[in-house]
């Protein structure tokens, strides 16, 4: 008799030499929060690109991603031992009106496995975007597009490599499928992972329902897995307020810091972990304009860059609204509120002065950077070049000042307010050197720009993915020179101001 082979048994996957050890803990709220059903499969799907740093996070080499098996796996095409496939109901305000019920109407939720120690709490779940149609669907087909699945994996990865709170895309999978939105196109799944996709939106739904036992069964579970240290405190539900509205604020503030717009803040995008999730329309600033918008949905300008951090506040209060029957009285609410404001303007205020590479607080800071900013936006400068170039500078060497004057068409305006720059760094005798060593550990030179995405896109579109994987490893080192890779750096071509995101994907 054959000895018993070595390996997985045809339908496993192996994760380690062990099965993935899915735990479903969504899985076990009641089954009102959720509808178990499986993905619909794709004909003949390949991998479009995977992340080695996210894969690793669950212990996965990310070789392992391109095996046949394990491209099924990820795009919905067979189910993974020990995963319960769910996707989630929830609610939400989109556009700042209420929209009702709206729920996972694409994503099927796998479970979450485990995760390396830097992933608090532990553990990660895994979902598909694009895995087909669901009750949540409404008029939707239920799929995703090659190209918005591709922005989102890439913008993933970019924002996790700048230190931004972020949802990770594991991998990317397509199919020759066709999906029609303006045009005929590919569809493509993403492999999303989070601690966990609970939103604003999820309680939301059990407030305007009516259904105060569902909304406390769920702010339990929330606290019991993500916020255990707040158990023992006097008004749980109020912490847990207070403390969302705190990371939120601070989200808001590190997302003004590198020029990134979100584009659909609504409430059922607002992670309750303080994440960036649901990556649509996004953008990063490049001509500097506050009231810049990148979602060519968004045609009142809601979410528009200089809106985020009060559009972010609104956010909280429409989820102390659901949480009201919790936690008391709306004094109380807005009292968990109050921290919002000041905790945004310390975060931006810490990362203003880290990006100017400020040591040190002065009385004249504050008129310091808003100077900078209507200098910016009177100039349209670069967002990305300006802060960049600005740690080149050189405090008695204003003859070097060139290649960050040459992004400005008034130079002089940029002339006056450097003056004001270099006084405010011998006030702390600021270091040429040092001072550079630090402006260039938080000022990335490399960001997702719209057209370099673009240009992966419709490479990857003739079945190219070799630009995804290029540009992923060069999002992956934001803050290092990379010489090789210096025409990513660059200042878009004029064809890229032609570029339009939109909620279509």
């Amino acid at each position: 008799m054959n000895a018993p082979q070595e390996g997985p048994l045809p339908g496993q996957l192996r994760y380690r030499a062990v099965e993935l050890p899915f735990e479903n803990s969504f899985a076990s709220l009641p089954p009102s929060f959720y509808t178990r059903l499986q993905a619909t499969p794709v004909p003949a799907p390949y991998l479009v690109g995977a992340s080695a740093s996210a894969a690793a996070l669950i212990g996965l080499d990310v070789e392992e991603l391109a095996r046949p098996e394990i491209i099924d796996a990820f795009s919905g095409n067979r189910t993974l031992p020990g995963s319960e496939p769910l996707s989630a109901v929830y609610s939400g305000h989109q556009f700042g009106v209420w929209a009702g019920q709206l729920g996972d109407g694409r994503a099927i939720l796998l479970g979450d496995v485990p995760a390396n120690e830097s992933s608090p709490p532990g553990r990660l779940e895994l979902q598909l975007k694009g895995a087909g149609l669901t009750p949540y669907s409404r008029m939707g087909d239920g799929r995703a597009v090659l190209r918005s699945s591709i922005r989102e994996f890439l913008c993933s990865e970019a924002m996790a490599a700048l230190g931004i709170p972020t949802s990770r895309a594991l991998c990317v999978t397509g199919s020759d499928m066709p999906v029609f939105r303006e045009t005929a196109e590919t569809s493509a799944i993403a492999t999303r992972m989070a601690p966990s996709f609970v939103r604003f939106g999820s309680f939301e739904h059990w407030f305007y329902n009516d259904r105060k036992e569902e909304l406390k069964t769920l702010t339990d579970y929330v606290i019991e897995r993500f916020y255990p240290e707040l158990r023992s405190t006097e008004h749980p539900y109020r912490a847990l307020l207070t403390e969302v509205a705190r990371r939120t604020a601070e989200l808001m503030a590190q997302w003004q810091s590198v020029g990134f717009m979100h584009g659909v803040m609504n409430t059922d995008n607002m992670s309750i972990l303080g994440l960036t999730i649901d990556y649509g329309p996004f953008g990063f600033m490049e001509a500097f304009n506050a009231r810049y918008i990148c979602n060519h949905s968004d045609h009142q300008g809601r979410y528009a860059y200089h809106m985020q951090p009060r559009i972010g506040q609104w956010n909280c209060y429409a989820l102390g609204q659901a949480l009201l029957p919790l936690v008391g009285e709306v004094g109380d609410v807005e009292s968990a509120l109050e921290i919002y404001k000041p905790a945004y303007e310390a975060k931006f205020d810490q990362l203003m002065h880290a990006k100017l590479g400020l040591m040190t607080r002065q009385d004249g800071d504050l008129k310091l950077i808003d100077d900078m900013h209507t200098l910016m936006q009177n100039t349209h400068v670069d967002f990305t070049l300006f802060f960049r170039r600005l740690g080149n500078l050189q405090i008695d060497a204003p003859a070097g000042d060139e290649p960050i004057r040459d992004l400005f068409i008034d130079r002089p305006a940029f002339d006056a307010w450097a003056t004001q720059y270099r006084d405010r760094l011998r006030q702390e005798n600021s270091d040429d050197v040092k001072r550079k060593q630090a402006m260039d550990a938080v000022n990335p030179k490399y960001v997702l720009r719209n057209y370099l995405a673009q240009i992966a896109i419709e490479k990857a579109q003739n079945k190219d993915f070799s630009e995804v994987a290029r540009l992923l490893a060069v999002l992956e080192r934001p803050f290092d020179e990379q010489p090789e890779n210096e025409h990513y750096a660059e200042l878009p071509p004029d064809w890229a101001s032609e570029l339009e995101v939109s909620c279509s994907s």
